[in-house]
């Protein structure tokens, strides 16, 4: 089960200081190009898995610890945030 790309406003938001649900990122495998908010993230403890809402390949994973937020853009082709 997974939720939307909404849920990892606030780890983001931890990391950068614009609403990163709203980047556009192109998946690497299918290279659909859309708002993070619309993909799909399922949850562990203390990570995100954030998978292209087209294909199904790992776009990102989020790792946070008490001491840092780790950030795996892996699947991510390019990223565009709006200034």
């Amino acid at each position: 089960m997974h939720v939307d790309g909404n849920a990892i406003a606030g780890p983001l938001s931890e990391v950068f200081r614009v609403d990163m649900t709203m980047a556009t990122g192109t998946c690497a495998s299918c290279g659909d190009s859309s708002a993070l908010a619309t993909a799909m993230v399922y949850l562990k403890p203390k990570t995100f898995i954030v998978r292209c809402h087209v294909c199904d390949s790992v776009l990102l994973t989020i790792i946070q610890s008490r001491r840092s937020t780790r950030i795996d853009l892996e699947g991510i082709s390019g990223l565009t945030v709006a200034t």
